[in-house]
């Protein structure tokens, strides 16, 4: 992380639903994708209100400003990263690393062995650094016949990134 960050992570607020639906689209559209493919990634990266209440969503603050989120869903000892997002310009900044950190730590806690992750393609080599592995392909919600990987990273390993 940079040196000078005073950043802290903390559980979204439900009133945060929209912002946090923004900044997905906007880190999302940071990859150079087309107005019509993001228009149809709209509704797949919409943070729901309910889902923050049900403490799913964390978010990094930094000198005020939410820098990034992830929401972490899932019942049993299998979690599901449904989001991790930075803010276009933090991005390579250590939040989404600090993030990550964040996620497998509340994995961890939450009794999981695992964690499964539908990356988008450009995502995919930040998920290997972290230490995750592809395991396949899934359909896209947002694209029909678009594949994205199909990540796992293993909190039975000892090693962590």
């Amino acid at each position: 992380m940079r040196d000078e960050m005073d950043g802290r992570i903390r559980p979204a607020r439900p009133e945060e639903a929209k912002q946090l639906s923004d900044l997905a689209f906007r880190s999302k559209a940071h990859w150079g994708y087309d107005d019509d493919f993001m228009e149809r990634c709209r509704g797949p990266l919409t943070v729901f209100p309910g889902n923050i209440a049900e403490g799913r969503v964390f978010v990094l603050e930094d000198r005020g400003r939410i820098r990034g989120f992830y929401e972490l869903s899932g019942a049993g000892s299998e979690k599901e990263l449904s989001f991790l997002f930075v803010e276009p310009g933090d991005i390579g900044k250590g939040y989404g690393r600090a993030l990550w950190l964040h996620a497998v730590r509340t994995a961890e806690v939450r009794g999981a062995d695992g964690i499964l992750i539908h990356s988008d393609p450009h995502a995919e080599p930040f998920y290997r650094a972290m230490g995750a592995r592809r395991v396949g392909e899934v359909p896209s919600t947002a694209i029909p016949g678009r594949m994205l990987p199909l990540m796992r990273f293993d909190l039975r390993l000892p090693a962590r990134p």
